[in-house]
């Protein structure tokens, strides 16, 4: 999107602020005063033009965010937030004055956008103030899933608001009533149009956006029994659980029914198309070469400086099914365990047969390099290999857009808010996860499930601190969003926190480290042939590139689960309690407002 169109939204905004007065008090910049704008439908349209410009998350918050440290992702990257003993407040971020700022542009708009009242049409007027809302509701629900309690900013806040400047947070209950009540009315009043591509904000992006945070929070309050911010029993004043988990099958429903969208046939263009599907994606980014909008998320997965090492796990792995709806054994040479599986396993993991067009104009292999991974295993979900580091003569930047809101999400919402609701039916399975199956993945078996999974049951019930029943429909379902929306923008992680199982992250089922390649004994002791490279694993060392130097369980070094065979397992120590279920206010903001108060379990140093 041109630039020159956000300049009219960063009129309104906050930049290089030193106080609260400042910050809430700051009026825009001499673009334009706003008592003569928001007056016609051009002014609307510009405004929230610059909002989605701002809203958008990043090419490498989408495919390169939380995921990548879960228990489906080992890496080498230092991420102190689950290192043990390098976390605190002291550390912490994301409540300084520009992480309002956003916000506070939407506030304005909706302070003034009543000059537009007799101008405009009421159709057209709501369905901007819908806009506007759904990105409050978004930009809100995002500080909530961080910081638990925190406020609920619906005006333009000057220096007499000093319950926001400097009094204590609000309850997560009531500002997420408030969310809900944004969504309901952009769901209600944003135009159901499929107009600008995948840009613009509509009915349908409304409805997406709802099924996710609806659901997100209702499963939350389900799994957690008391509020994480206070430690106390939810109170309940507001929506319940069960009020929430409505809510999201209500709108997930309508927008599976407005038959606006399908699922896009082919799984891995979905990621590495330059132009977004639109059968399918509802809301996302899009790179456009003439105006040098690029990305670098396929160098950063490649790249033998940049890249993080990271890798997809055998528990990752594990989740796809093999064609005829079996479950598969993780006993597989990486040589053969991609025969006769879901199809989105190859389409997000390297697999044998996989090419890239070298700049010389050759078809060649796209052969793995071990020190792109931690595990083994090449993630290659959003990377396009000609413009992989390996490719010499190629440009490190990517063009492909990336989906930020798509159909298939919605059909995981759908089936999950009916399940947790009791209402799951053959006839819903059937048209979302039998239709995720049969389609993305080419399964042949896709009815709903009457016997629980043993693997399933014992990945999210053994040694867990926080059991619960769950249903084989249940399990299945966490299985495919697994298949179907790991490492995009986060959903991984976010789904262990709103079920309650954070410690999977540190147990990793069971090795305290990422499982990765099985390797049997045979070739434990001659080696693999893998895309037209041999590789082996070792004690002793050989090239980084071709071969893991097996060494002792300690910290970052590799073994084998059966010490000369078995799983190959990247030790890396972790650790989990359950007060990171939420960050801590940072010491920062608390030394401006001490009322803020912390989150439970974190300390002030």
């Amino acid at each position: 999107m041109k630039r020159i169109i956000t300049t009219i939204c960063c009129a309104a905004a906050i930049l290089s602020l030193s106080s609260c007065e400042k910050f809430f008090n700051r009026q825009p910049e001499d673009k334009f005063a706003a008592d003569l704008f928001f007056a016609s439908e051009t002014d609307l349209k510009y405004y929230t033009n610059g909002l989605i410009d701002t809203a958008l998350p990043s090419f490498e918050s989408i495919g390169l965010g939380s995921d990548m440290y879960t228990d489906f992702c080992g890496t080498r990257d230092s991420y102190n937030y689950l290192q043990p003993g390098k976390y605190n407040p002291g550390i912490a971020s994301g409540w300084a004055y520009s992480n309002w700022g956003f916000l506070r542009q939407v506030a304005y708009m909706l302070d003034n956008m009543e000059n537009a009242k007799g101008n405009v049409r009421e159709d057209v007027y709501n369905h901007y103030e819908g806009v506007a809302r759904f990105f409050r509701a978004l930009s809100t629900f995002n500080k909530v899933k961080t910081f638990g309690d925190c406020y609920w900013i619906d005006h333009v806040v000057s220096p007499n608001d000093s319950t926001i400047l400097y009094g204590p947070r609000q309850d997560r209950e009531y500002i997420m009533h408030k969310v809900a009540e944004d969504l309901t009315f952009a769901c209600e009043n944003c135009k159901a149009e499929k107009q600008g591509g995948c840009i613009y904000i509509s009915k349908y992006t409304a409805q997406a956006l709802a099924s996710r945070i609806l659901l997100f929070e209702g499963t939350y309050r389900k799994y957690h029994s008391v509020n994480p911010t206070t430690g106390k029993p939810w109170n309940n004043e507001y929506e319940t659980a069960e009020d929430l988990l409505k809510l999201a099958m209500k709108y997930s429903e309508e927008l599976v029914n407005s038959g606006a969208y399908s699922l896009h046939a082919n799984y891995r263009e979905l990621f590495t198309s330059k132009s977004l599907p639109e059968d399918e994606v509802i809301w996302g980014r899009s790179c456009n070469e003439d105006l040098g909008v690029a990305h670098l998320v396929t160098y950063k997965y490649c790249s033998t400086t940049s890249s993080k090492s990271y890798g997809p796990t055998k528990d990752y792995i594990m989740n796809f099914l093999n064609l005829d709806g079996t479950a598969a054994s993780g006993e597989q040479s990486i040589t053969k365990e991609f025969i006769g599986r879901d199809k989105r396993l190859a389409a997000n993991v390297l697999a044998p047969g996989q090419t890239l067009v070298n700049a010389a104009g050759q078809t060649v292999a796209f052969a793995p390099d071990f020190t792109w991974t931690t595990t083994g295993y090449i993630w290659i979900k959003w990377v396009m290999p000609e413009y992989s580091p390996m490719n010499e003569g190629g440009t490190a930047k990517s063009l492909n857009g990336m989906p930020v809101l798509r159909y298939g999400e919605v059909l995981l919402n759908y089936a999950e808010a009916a399940e947790e609701l009791g209402l799951l039916t053959a006839d819903i399975w059937n048209k979302t996860i039998g239709e995720l199956r049969k389609t993305h993945g080419g399964i042949t078996s896709t009815a709903m499930p009457s016997v629980v999974d043993p693997y399933l049951w014992d990945y999210y019930t053994k040694d867990v601190l926080h059991p619960a029943a769950l249903s084989a429909a249940n399990l299945e379902i966490r299985r495919e969003r697994a298949v179907e929306l790991t490492f995009e923008e986060g959903h991984r992680w976010d789904d262990l926190m709103r079920w309650n199982l954070g410690d999977i992250v540190e147990r990793r089922y069971q090795h305290k480290g990422w499982r990765g390649i099985y390797i049997s004994a045979d070739e434990y002791n001659n080696g693999f042939d893998f895309q037209g490279k041999h590789y082996t694993v070792s004690k002793t060392k050989t090239s980084n590139e071709t071969n893991y130097k097996l060494t002792t369980n300690d910290d970052k070094n590799y073994t084998l689960s059966k010490g000369t065979s078995g799983y190959l397992i990247y030790n890396y120590k972790l650790e989990w309690d359950d007060k990171m279920y939420l960050h801590p206010i940072p010491t920062t903001a608390a030394n401006v407002n001490p009322n803020l108060g912390q989150n439970e379990g974190w300390q002030w140093l």
